[in-house]
This record gives structure tokens, C-alpha cells and sequence, in this order.
């Protein structure tokens, strides 16, 4: 029998926009056998150079093997990306049709994008080193007794210079090829509780035996409602992680919720708790991947793109509101982090718990299916009730800044007689979304999309919310001349002026306007936890699960803004929002209220929101998709051609439509159609729609979509992109 060739090709995953590896040779100075699947190397390509990650060997090329270039350099000895974390990656490359190369690019962070080698703080043996026999070299003591510890285990520099070794020794093993710099190994991290862990409700504590009882993977829904503990419930499972030696990762949507899920965490466990998000420096962003890496932390806290960081010893993963839009990223590498984390449970056969009190339709459907396990938290702890909810018909009614006489009267009782802290949700920032002339009609639109200019007075600025772009608030009419300017619509800065005006108490707005940097976050941590008397006002940013001990009064000012959307997914949205934002009244106190602004308070479901039963509208809303075909029912995809000239983006999408091979009979395509944003920073953007009854049909017509999109030629400057799943139709 014959053995097998060597391998002498690398099979490298390059950051382009090519969906395919390429083929390369290994660094002149490394031999091919101390290669692995996982190693990043720099390589050439075209005229700079990237970091590529190795994902196969193989002993032949399409090209003859001395055509191909050789990588430049290996970037570290050690495997960078374990090999669950190579496979994650390639499954999101095929499932979200996104090149596998700039799929790793953003999962490695930007020092090893960049090609620079980790720090490294300690040693270790090298393949050579680990040839040699005991007591070599046997002219050089230092050298043979520092390659005699080395062969036990690695040694930090610190180890090595207390046992008398010098760096001047180090230097020369490592000219030799003897040793390599590594990473200094640590030990388990410490499952030491800094306090007791409050006695569990029986809810909780039958969720937490029956997702600890579970070996391998298994996905878990929590589903509680809001202020029922389901934060507890993660940390006592944390708690069983790391006492079996394990780490955990848990997501949240936003950077706002990072500091307050921290601190939380830091309170209860005594190990080390890397952080990462988009607001970190690169070098304490690093510091925090490899910590997650090597195994020296112990739970692993992130956005989104933390799913994709390597973990030593994986054994839970949460993600906390499920539901929430935010996860799924809406540029580029289109994935979505809730998904991805629950393919990356299945890989390292662990558990995964997604946290919501409004779980989405995807998740109740796969509960539903039997593929999800859901636990229930339906009552309250520490005292709370859920909130009594009622509307205001503002049919015929005055209103000032968007606010009725009978919602002033409430704030004004909560706030100012009862000195309890008041929330209002409007959500758009902003003093007005319209700037318009009294005299002609002139409208404020933006230059480069299509859509109108939004009036922000505070910093004298119209602003376009779709693509940035500013300019100064005009004096006068551009078309006219004329100096009667008027806004129109409603915006966060002009309510808070409005109850500036009003009130005796503080007003805090925030939005991503007036919530810039840690500070102004923390300063609004600060003031829930003090329930000091306020009113706070704010978009989107109040619903994601911070804690308001103090808000007996909840304000929803335009309902009907959330009820009117092009988006399918409408209804939903709003359900959840106004569920979210309801939970944050009573909830350490009852007889808090909450009272929704709406134009049609007969709309069924304002009555099943007033009854808190969020569950009866999700049935019904997955009955109407189920109806339609729509996910999560059915299977949706949607490819996107962008271009400055209006028409382009049609006819490219219309020949991809044209050439396209007989579809499955559960497979139509619907369009070119314009976005509902037509047009946007200068581009026309036009979308053709994929529906499928199944992922196997959706997969074929993408696969053939995507290869004749690739090989087309297409007009300069349009740029087209794939998205699965997508959420957003704008």
C-alpha cells in the first residue's frame, strides 16, 4: 500500500470579495509539517499584503505548484483559531453566501488582521526542540537546563529568570529554532463567588436544574417576563460553568448594556471577565480576546461580533434579548450573532440559553417545532407587579410637542407630587423630522437619498438619519427667499424642551444624540439606581433591559408611528417594544402604570398588550405568516444591487432573474423592486426578494443567483450583496 505525497499546498481563506480559497506555498523558512489548519499567516496579494488563515493542506494545486506564491511569514506558532471556531466560520461563509475570507477577517481582531505578531510572555518547546535528547546540548548548560523545564511545561519570562536562566539564553535557543514565544498557560479560572446568590423562585430554580441536567447541546429558551430574575438564572448556571472548569459567553445588544451587565457580574464572581465591544481601544480590545483564547477569563462579555471570539474550554453560551434587532449586523458580513451563537453551541456540544420577555417569532416557532426547550418565568421578583396599562384616544384631542393634557397631568402627578421617576418613549431623536416654508412648500430633503433632512435646533443642524450627511439650520427659504420656516413632525428635543418648560423636576433625553461616550451611559445608569426623582425621555436605547428601580410611570407618546411599517415584521416590532419599555415601571414597587398615545385604541392589540399577554399575539402574528409563506414560517433571502445611476441596479438584478435555471415549485422570486429607501448616500438601490417553504430550495436559487452574479459583468461602480434573513426592508 502506498502512502500519500506530502502536502505542499496551503489552502488559504484570503480577505477578498471572491467567495473561494486560495492556493499558496509555505513561507521558505517553515516547513509544511508545522502547519495546521487554524495557523495565520501573512501572505502577498496583489499589491499589499493580508493575513489569511490556513484551513486545509493538500498535495496539489489547479495551477502548477511553481507558479504559486509563497506566504510571507508565519504570524504565530500557535493555532489562533481552534478548530470548532474554523468550522463556525466556514458554515457562516456557505449559510449567509459572504466570502470566507472576509468572514475570518471579522473574527480576528485588528492586530492579527494587521500581521502583528501576539505578545507574547512566555515559552515554550519548538518541533526541533522537542527532537532533541535529554541534555542537549551538552556543551552549553543554560541552554540544556532551560530546554529541561521547557520540556515540562511552558515557563513565563519572570519563571525563567527566577531559575537563573537569562534572556541572552533565550535569545540563542530561539536563533536556534529550539524554543518559540508563547502565551503563558494559566490555570482554571477562579469559581469563587464573591456573595451568596439570592435563594431562587421555583420558576427559576426548576430553569436552572433542568438546563444544567442537560449533557451536550440543547437549545433553551428563558422566557420571562420582564423584572423576573432570568439575569439570576444566567449567573447560577455561570456559576456551574465554572466550577466544572468551563467559560462562558454571554451577548448582549448593545455597548449601553455592557457596563451595567459587568458590574453585575464583577459583584458575583471573583474570576476574570474579558469585556469586548466596538467601544474599546484595540490593545485592552486584544488583551480581552486573548484572555477569552487562553482560557485566563472565565466568562467572556460582548456585542455581537463576540461570538466569533476562541474560547479554551467553551461550556455556556447566553444571549440576553433575544430578540433584539441589534444582533443582526446590517453592513457587510450580514449575519445574525443570536444564529451564529446557536450553531456555535451545536459545534462545541454545549448548552445555549436565549433570554427574552418578548422571545422573537423565530424562536417561539422553533419551540413550537421541538427544537427548543422554553422555560417559563411568569411572575415578578423583588417585589414589583407588572404595570396596569391603558391608552389615550388622541382623536380630536390638543396636543403640545406630542404630549396630551391627560399624559401632562400624570407625569406631573408621578413626578413632581408622588417624587417617582417618570419614562417616556419617542421613538425618533431629533427636534422635528420635517423642515418645511410656509410660503411656497419648500421641503428640507437630503441631496444624496430619498428622504427628508431631520431639524436637530440644539446643534443648529439639519441631518440626514439615513446617510449623516449635515448642514446649518437656513434662515431663509432656498427656493423662495421667505423666512416663515416651520417644523413639522415630532422629535425627542422637542418634547424635552417642551417638559423643560413644564416641570420642576430634571429631564434627561437620551438618545444616540445626547448618549455620547461612557459618561453620559453611566450617567443614566446612575441616576435608575438612585431613584431620584426625573423624567426621562428617550428613542429605542430605553427599551434594552436596564434596571429602573424607581419608574412608576411609563409614557408611550406616538404608538402609531411603531403601527404603520413596510416592514412585515411591524407588529411585531411594536409588540415589543412597547412590552420592553412598559417592563421598566414597577419593578420593585406595584400600582405603576403605563399609558399609550394612539390615534386607534380599539386595534386588538393594544387590549392583549393591556392584558400582558404578549404570547397571544405572537400566536396569532406566526398564524398570518404561516399564511403568507413569510419567516419564520418560510425562508427568506434578499440580494441588493446598489448603484449612482437610478436604473442600473434594475437591469443587473433582472439579468441575474433572467438566467436563472427552473426554480422549485416552493421557490418564487419577486422583483427587481426599489428599496423602501430608493435611494441612499447617491445610490439607487434596488432588491430582488427569494422566497423558499424550504432552507434547501432558498440555498439553490441563492448558490445559482450568487455564481452568475460573480461571474457577470457589471457596470462601474455597482456593488451588489446577499442577505439571509434579513430584517430590515428599507
Amino acid at each position: 500500500m502506498t502512502s500519500k505525497p506530502p502536502a505542499t499546498v496551503l489552502r488559504l481563506a484570503v480577505p477578498a470579495p471572491l467567495r473561494r480559497l486560495f492556493d499558496y506555498t509555505a513561507p521558505p523558512d517553515i516547513a509544511v509539517d508545522r502547519l495546521r489548519p487554524g495557523h495565520c499567516l501573512r501572505v502577498p496579494f496583489g499589491r499589499r499584503e493580508a493575513t489569511a488563515v490556513l484551513l486545509e493542506l493538500a498535495q496539489e494545486s489547479e495551477l502548477d505548484v511553481a507558479q504559486l506564491r509563497a506566504a510571507s511569514r508565519l504570524i504565530d506558532e500557535e493555532l489562533l483559531i481552534p478548530e470548532r471556531l474554523l468550522q463556525l466560520c466556514r458554515w457562516a461563509s456557505a449559510y449567509y453566501e459572504y466570502p470566507v475570507g472576509e468572514v475570518f477577517a471579522a473574527a480576528l481582531p485588528k492586530r492579527l488582521r494587521e500581521g502583528r505578531e501576539p505578545p507574547r510572555t512566555a515559552w515554550t518547546l519548538s518541533l526541533r526542540g522537542r527532537g532533541l535528547p535529554e541534555g542537549a546540548p551538552r556543551r552549553a548548560k543554560s541552554q540544556a537546563r532551560a530546554l529541561s523545564l521547557l520540556r515540562e511545561r511552558s515557563h513565563s519570562n519572570d519563571e525563567l529568570r527566577d531559575a537563573g536562566i537569562s534572556s541572552a539564553v533565550m535569545r540563542e535557543l530561539l536563533a536556534k529554532e529550539l524554543v518559540v514565544r508563547c502565551t503563558a498557560s494559566p490555570g482554571l479560572p477562579a469559581s469563587d463567588l464573591r456573595e451568596s446568590p439570592p435563594e431562587l423562585a421555583p420558576e427559576q430554580r426548576e430553569a436552572v436544574s433542568a438546563i444544567a441536567a442537560g449533557d451536550g447541546f440543547r437549545c433553551h429558551l428563558l422566557n420571562g417576563v420582564t423584572g423576573s430574575g432570568k439575569t439570576e438564572v444566567y449567573l447560577q448556571l455561570i456559576a456551574r460553568c465554572l466550577e466544572e472548569g468551563r467559560q462562558a459567553l454571554v451577548l448582549v445588544p448593545e455597548i449601553g448594556l455592557t457596563p451595567q451587565t459587568l458590574a453585575r457580574f464583577e459583584a458575583r464572581f471573583a474570576c476574570t471577565i474579558a469585556t469586548l465591544h466596538s467601544g474599546l481601544a484595540e490593545g485592552a480590545r486584544f488583551e480581552a480576546w486573548e484572555a477569552a483564547r487562553n482560557g485566563s477569563a472565565g466568562i467572556v462579555i460582548g456585542t455581537r461580533s463576540a461570538v466569533f471570539t476562541p474560547l479554551a474550554r467553551p461550556g455556556l453560551v447566553v444571549v440576553d434579548e433575544e430578540h433584539d434587532a441589534s444582533y443582526k449586523q446590517q453592513d457587510g458580513f450580514r449575519y445574525s450573532a443570536r444564529d451564529v451563537a446557536i450553531k456555535r453551541a451545536q459545534l462545541e456540544q454545549v448548552a445555549v440559553v436565549l433570554g427574552s420577555a418578548t422571545p422573537s417569532l423565530e424562536s417561539l416557532h422553533n419551540v413550537d417545532r421541538g427544537r427548543f426547550q422554553q422555560h417559563l418565568l411568569r411572575s415578578r421578583r423583588g417585589g414589583g407587579a407588572l404595570p396596569r396599562l391603558r391608552t389615550i384616544d388622541l382623536r380630536g384631542l390638543p396636543l403640545e410637542a406630542g404630549i396630551s393634557a391627560e399624559l401632562l397631568a400624570a407625569i406631573r402627578q408621578t413626578a413632581e407630587v408622588d417624587q417617582q421617576q417618570v419614562l417616556l418613549f419617542l421613538n425618533r431623536r431629533g427636534y422635528a423630522p420635517t423642515l418645511q416654508c410656509h410660503g411656497c412648500g419648500w421641503v428640507a430633503e437630503c441631496d444624496h437619498c430619498s428622504a427628508r433632512l431631520t431639524v436637530h435646533l440644539g446643534r443648529d443642524r439639519l441631518r440626514c438619519h439615513h446617510c449623516g450627511a449635515q448642514q446649518r439650520l437656513p434662515r431663509h427659504c432656498p427656493d423662495c427667499g421667505g423666512r416663515h420656516l416651520l417644523t413639522r413632525g415630532l422629535g425627542t428635543e422637542q418634547t424635552e424642551a417642551f417638559l423643560r418648560a413644564q416641570l420642576s423636576c430634571p429631564v434627561l433625553r437620551v438618545d444616540s444624540d445626547s448618549m455620547r461616550g461612557h459618561d453620559a451611559m453611566q450617567t443614566l445608569v446612575d441616576l435608575g439606581r438612585s431613584a431620584r426623582t426625573a423624567v426621562i425621555l428617550g428613542t429605542q436605547m430605553l427599551t434594552k433591559g436596564h434596571h429602573f428601580p424607581g419608574v412608576q410611570l411609563v409614557g408611550v407618546i406616538d404608538a402609531d408611528a411603531l403601527m404603520f411599517s413596510a416592514d412585515f415584521r411591524g407588529e411585531e416590532r411594536m409588540a415589543q417594544l412597547i412590552t420592553q419599555v412598559a417592563g421598566r415601571a414597577g419593578r420593585e414597587r406595584s400600582g405603576a402604570q403605563v399609558i399609550v398615545q394612539t390615534h386607534h385604541p380599539e386595534k386588538a392589540l393594544f387590549g392583549a398588550l393591556a392584558s400582558g399577554d404578549y404570547a397571544g399575539i405572537a400566536a396569532q402574528l406566526l398564524a398570518e405568516r404561516r399564511g403568507a409563506g413569510l419567516p419564520p414560517t418560510g425562508q427568506l433571502a434578499m440580494i441588493r444591487a446598489d448603484a449612482p445611476e437610478e436604473r442600473a441596479g434594475e437591469a443587473f438584478l433582472d439579468e441575474l432573474r433572467r438566467a436563472l435555471p427552473p426554480l422549485p415549485d416552493d421557490c418564487r422570486l419577486i422583483g427587481p423592486l426599489p428599496a423602501a429607501l430608493s435611494r441612499r448616500a447617491g445610490l439607487f438601490r434596488w432588491q430582488l426578494w427569494c422566497l423558499a417553504a424550504s432552507r434547501t430550495s432558498l440555498r439553490r436559487a441563492l448558490d445559482a443567483l450568487v455564481g452568475d452574479a460573480e461571474k457577470k459583468k457589471r457596470p462601474r461602480r455597482l456593488n451588489w450583496f446577499v442577505d439571509v434573513d434579513p430584517i430590515d426592508v428599507a
